[in-house]
């Protein structure tokens, strides 16, 4: 049964009664009714009909691989529900997030970052507005790494094209349909992410994809959010490696930028674009940093601004003496991260 069409009630208690047997509070028949019978349901409900509902949730849990019952009749927790649980997802997200990852680990797709990007959005991307017309210009545009992921996540560009054409929206009521639109959402939403994060100026991601700028700001929060969910997930169910590069791409998501500016995007008060500057003015490291006075880091503070401010004479010596306060403390930052290393 799809968690999405069940009652609040159905889902609450499937949930309760995971979260019953993956802390081990129950294992038995016997001590899950005793939990049950505490709960306000018990006493508000129809008692015939609440233990039906236990019963066939039960059997639910296991049909999903959350929950397994012995010969001794004792429910026991799957590493599936204790990632699910460690990484409060809903059953329906965390049984989805196993599909995904487990074909991941199978095939990741390593000669470009799309699959990287599809993987960080949230699972619950039900927010996200689909431009089909955008969709399908954007699907043209992949080079083969990104058609690879493509077709291995199960997005068809000929389906694609149709709702670019005038189609319907994507009917979600069948488990099959669910998980495609899901698919579909996750996908536009990862070509969003992958120009943030390849450094496209916001106000351009913004007009390409006619969204408001600040969808962006939380889009991005979200997949922070959902990649620490991601990283739990993987490490309750044993995948090292996935983890590893997960791990890895988070410091992409916190700096906004390549990966070759992770390093620098790590000093107080630089952010992608900075570091960027930084980057193209042959300062590529921690140790160029460290190894420059404040005053050096002034003419590229001023490079790294979007538009040249006019000021008159005692406004821009004030500015000038800001730029170089904000110097000092990138200095500073970079000698402390360089100590440590």
């Amino acid at each position: 049964m799809v968690e999405s069409s069940l009652t609040p009630e159905k889902r609450g208690i499937k949930r309760a009664l995971l979260e019953v047997v993956t802390v081990r509070l129950a294992t038995q028949m016997a001590g899950i009714q005793e939990y049950v019978q505490r709960t306000l349901l018990y006493h508000t409900r129809d008692r015939a009909h609440l233990n039906d509902m236990v019963a066939t949730t039960l059997e639910e849990l296991i049909t999903s691989g959350l929950v397994t019952l012995d010969y001794l009749g004792s429910y026991e927790a799957t590493p599936l529900s204790q990632a699910t649980i460690a990484s409060h997802l809903t059953l329906e997200d965390g049984i989805f997030l196993h599909g995904e990852l487990r074909r991941a680990l199978r095939a990741f797709i390593m000669d470009g970052e799309m699959h990287i990007f599809y993987a960080f959005i949230p699972v619950y991307s039900s927010g996200i507005d689909v431009n089909w017309p955008i969709y399908r210009r954007e699907m043209e545009s992949l080079d083969k790494g990104g058609l690879r992921v493509l077709e291995f996540v199960g997005v068809n560009s000929g389906l694609g094209n149709r709702m670019a054409n005038g189609a319907k929206q994507l009917p979600g009521t069948t488990p099959e349909e669910i998980r495609t639109v899901r698919v579909y959402r996750r996908f536009y939403a990862a070509l969003q992410l992958r120009d943030l994060y390849n450094e496209i100026p916001i106000h351009v991601v913004a007009r390409n994809f006619e969204v408001p700028r600040g969808f962006f700001q939380t889009l991005a929060r979200m997949c922070e959010g959902f990649a620490a969910s991601m990283i739990h997930f993987c490490d309750r169910m044993g995948w090292g490696m996935l983890k590893a590069a997960l791990e890895h791409m988070v410091g992409r998501l916190k700096a906004g930028a390549r990966a070759d500016l992770l390093e620098l995007a790590k000093m107080s008060c630089v952010k992608s674009r900075t570091a960027r500057v930084f980057w193209e003015n042959e300062f590529k490291d921690l140790r160029t940093v460290t190894e420059a006075e404040a005053k050096d880091l002034v003419p590229i503070l001023l490079l790294a601004q979007p538009q040249k401010l006019r000021l008159d004479g005692d406004e821009e010596a004030k500015y000038h003496q800001k730029l170089l306060s904000k110097a000092e403390i990138i200095v500073g930052a970079a000698n402390r991260l360089w100590e440590r290393q």
